[in-house]
């Protein structure tokens, strides 16, 4: 069927294409949920004292923090043979499953328990995790706005939700279903179990396959189709857009928004931090 031209300009794209473009936030949201499910466990297990767990979980939002606004600024500016956002997909992703191999065995290089090695170790290989996490995750919402038009943006959104929250699920239940499959769920002290270490193996391996389908199956516009498509000069491709001009211009929505956001996440915090230990000990 020949695509329509909406009033944005953008053409309405075929299912399969706003499949294949959020496709690849499955394996990337595993291994966001991996990190959350899991790193209380991991810190408690290589000798972190419960009560400073804190101080480890301030490393991924401090990340996201820095990397989240910089991928988006820089990769408004970059055009080559790879696209504009599939470059640090391509960057992102490898090295974080590279990461999510090395992280559950921060605990079985012979660094002892409770050594300050293990700790840093561990605690390097979570920032690792999450600065290549994020700019893994940032070109499959960015490619929406680039490629989908109004109509089709809720439908596009709706199947990133989707496969995000799937794989979220999988990864939080992955070392229960590994421990089902007879995988070891304990190991000598200061070692991570062989569940949760499958478990993190298997994740990695999705994000490098669902995040190779979307940079094999999906092609960003070029340049020109680009500025054609949004109204704009292909000078206008080679400026990136002001930070403070953009929250001077942002609507009331986006301030409602934000501040929800920010209370919420409190709620997460805690919730990743505390709540495995707390179970493990009460329950």
């Amino acid at each position: 069927m020949e695509n329509q031209k909406t009033t944005t300009g953008l053409p309405s794209l075929p299912i399969s294409t706003l499949f294949a473009m959020t496709f690849g936030f499955f394996g990337v949201n595993m291994a966001f949920s991996l990190q959350s499910s899991q790193m209380g466990r991991i810190f408690q297990t290589i000798g972190a004292d419960p009560t400073k767990l804190g101080f480890f979980f301030i490393l991924p939002p401090l990340m996201g923090m820095i990397v989240q606004p910089l991928v988006g600024k820089y990769s408004d500016l970059t055009w080559n043979r790879f696209g504009r956002r599939m470059p640090y997909l391509l960057v992102g992703a490898p090295i974080a499953a590279l990461v999510l191999i090395l992280l559950p065995n921060a605990g079985s290089f012979g660094f002892g328990y409770g050594s300050l090695a293990a700790l840093w170790f561990g605690a390097i290989t979570v920032a690792f995790l999450d600065l290549s996490s994020n700019v893994a995750m940032q070109p499959f919402k960015m490619m929406v706005g680039d490629m989908v038009n109004d109509d089709q943006k809720s439908y596009a959104y709706g199947i990133q939700s989707f496969l995000s929250n799937t794989g979220a699920v999988l990864a939080a239940i992955f070392p229960f279903l590994f421990t089902w499959f007879g995988v070891k769920n304990i190991a000598p002290k200061g070692v991570v179990p062989d569940s949760v270490k499958v478990a993190f193996y298997v994740g990695a391996a999705l994000l490098v396959i669902t995040s190779l389908f979307t940079v094999f199956r999906v092609h960003e516009y070029d340049p020109a189709t680009y500025a054609k498509y949004h109204g704009i000069t292909e000078e206008d491709n080679k400026e990136g857009g002001n930070w403070f001009t953009l929250l001077k211009t942002a609507p009331k929505a986006f301030w409602t928004v934000t501040l929800v956001q920010f209370f919420c996440w409190f709620a997460f915090q805690y919730l990743w931090t505390y709540s495995a230990g707390a179970i493990a000990k009460n329950v």
